[in-house]
């Protein structure tokens, strides 16, 4: 299905919270109180059967009450409601929905018989999910929180997708206090539907994304993903951190979100082709959100080299040396221009 309708999800005029609760603490307390603190612009609605207003706002007690189809829907309700409540919004002309809910696909052949229904539920009316078992999505620039996370991301031309909610958070809590800003922010969970295929078609023609970084777990559709992969790392760089190298880790990543992680192996050789880099650890990861936060695209394969110390400068130029990078020579205006600023005894260095 790649793209279709994922406007519904990142360019709502309206969100419509399934679940909403005045309990403090509770998943769906927090969604609410965080599109409210992010102070979305289009339409906020919530429905709960057991209360009338949550926070001052009215609040519907099913779906069919609501005073129109919502562009987006985000559900933090029990899963056992989910494939009816995916029915009732398909039918009531929902075309997109965040389902934060967990108990799916990741605990078993029960999980599993739910997240079917859930699918089979929203095919008829192409009613994209992104989850279950996510933390939510963000579009900074829009202001659309749709997340329990405690952090709500700046604006930036950064997009993050990560399988893993807690590394979600572990992403903002590093990049909000140093005011690194994403131009989206998706959570995708078990991905009974929209995947990184879907996600890197999307953003690879997203005139407002120019790097897209992804914490990956495991594949669903093989074919799908390198041919989107290769779209996007052909316009804008495309870094990815693989969870699950190890026997052990491949369990635990399957036990997680219910997606089979895989021979290591093959990914990184998949890596390789589609033109992605892959880094290693989160650390790498974070580097790499701060170098792209705060450079532009380099036009050519060669960058000057400034360091106060010869070794420092060695080292520089080894690395550039194992990227296929050059490090570029200075002569002529360049070096009347960087002498004043050198010790008397300095002169420009030369490598290679």
């Amino acid at each position: 299905m790649s793209v279709r309708n994922l406007d519904k999800l990142f360019k709502p005029r309206s969100v419509a919270v399934i679940g909403a609760s005045p309990r403090p603490g509770s998943v769906g307390g927090v969604v609410a109180r965080n599109l409210r603190r992010a102070r979305f612009g289009g339409e906020l609605m919530l429905v709960n059967p057991h209360h009338q207003t949550i926070d001052g706002l009215s609040v519907r007690p099913n779906v069919a009450s609501l005073p129109h189809a919502p562009d987006l829907a985000v559900i933090v309700t029990p899963p056992e409601t989910v494939p009816r409540l995916i029915g009732e919004l398909g039918e009531f002309g929902t075309r997109a929905a965040v389902l934060i809910t967990a108990g799916f696909g990741e605990l078993g052949e029960e999980g599993r018989g739910l997240q079917r229904a859930t699918l089979e539920a929203a095919k008829p009316h192409l009613l994209r999910i992104v989850g279950p078992n996510c933390v939510g999505i963000m579009v900074p620039r829009l202001r659309l929180d749709a997340t329990f996370s405690h952090l709500t991301a700046p604006a930036g031309e950064i997009a993050f997708l990560s399988q893993s909610g807690a590394m979600i958070t572990a992403m903002l809590d590093w990049a909000v206090p140093r005011r690194i800003g994403f131009s989206h922010v998706v959570s995708l969970g078990d991905m009974v539907d929209v995947d990184f295929g879907d996600m890197l078609d999307y953003l690879a023609t997203d005139p407002d994304t120019r790097a897209i970084l992804l914490y990956l777990e495991g594949v669903t559709h093989g074919r799908k993903f390198m041919s989107a992969a290769r779209a996007a790392s052909r316009t804008k760089p495309v870094l990815v951190l693989k969870a699950g190298r190890s026997a052990a880790g491949a369990r635990a990543a399957t036990s997680h979100t219910g997606v089979l992680a895989g021979a290591d192996a093959v990914y990184d050789a998949a890596f390789r082709r589609a033109g992605m880099l892959r880094v290693g650890t989160m650390a790498e990861l974070f580097d790499a959100a701060e170098t792209l936060a705060l450079t532009h695209e380099q036009a050519g394969d060669r960058l000057a080299i400034l360091t106060n110390g010869g070794g420092a400068g060695v080292l520089a130029t080894d690395a550039f040396a194992g990227c296929r990078w050059y490090a570029g020579r200075i002569g002529g205006t360049d070096d009347r221009r960087v002498e004043p600023g050198l010790a008397q005894d300095l002169e420009p260095s030369q490598p290679g």
